[in-house]
């Protein structure tokens, strides 16, 4: 199967993201570029435990209702959520309405406060996780990696929830830890120079 079409500029892309218009902007403009942002890194993590048993899309077209519901994902304001807030998000139509989600949106802004009083940085810690020999092939179709396992194992180690080997590993694709865009694709080289310029964040010591 090819792993590339070309778009309506008659650059090839890779082959996912035709399946929608939505997909296209989020396929050149985010996926695949580091990421060292701390609270986007939240949102993401966040998001892709939302997407678990579902379409991107969905949480794609929901995106923006998120950020509203949950004050742009800003950890400390998320990790004060309580009840209260649980049963307002409840009733979000905007939003996906899984209880135990929800709750592991909140608990995962307490343990990322933790990891952050650790590690000095959400973005120190994530980065630790780049295995440059893992970063794609731009061949290969994959759903985990041993990054991405190793990663999973050990936030849920910190106990963190909704992390499994396939969602960290989507979240990994998306942030810039791993080049999976196709190796035909036109935006392939624009990651590899995107990383060629991020400096990774060290955090403490």
């Amino acid at each position: 199967m090819m792993t590339t079409l070309p778009g309506p500029d008659g650059h090839e892309r890779c082959r996912w993201c035709a399946a929608t218009p939505q997909y296209g902007a989020y396929h050149d403009d985010e996926w695949g570029y580091p990421v060292a942002d701390d609270r986007r890194l939240f949102e993401k993590l966040c998001l892709e435990g939302f997407q678990s048993g579902l379409s991107w899309l969905t949480i794609l077209n929901k995106r923006e209702n998120f950020r509203a519901a949950f004050h742009g994902f800003d950890i400390a304001r998320v990790a004060a959520f309580g009840e209260s807030d649980v049963e307002r998000l409840l009733q979000d139509a905007g939003i996906v309405r899984h209880r135990g989600k929800i709750e592991a949106a909140i608990h995962n802004a307490r343990c990322a406060q933790e990891l952050i009083a650790r590690e000095g940085s959400l973005a120190a810690y994530v980065w630790r996780h780049e295995v440059p020999a893992d970063r794609g092939d731009g061949v290969t179709v994959r759903a985990t990696s041993p990054a991405s396992i190793a990663m999973s194992k050990d936030l849920k180690k910190r106990g963190w929830k909704f992390v499994g080997p396939t969602t960290v590993y989507a979240f990994m694709q998306a942030m810039g830890l791993v080049n999976d865009h196709a190796a035909g694709c036109a935006f392939r080289e624009k990651a590899v120079q995107a990383r060629a310029r991020f400096q990774p964040p060290t955090g403490r010591g």
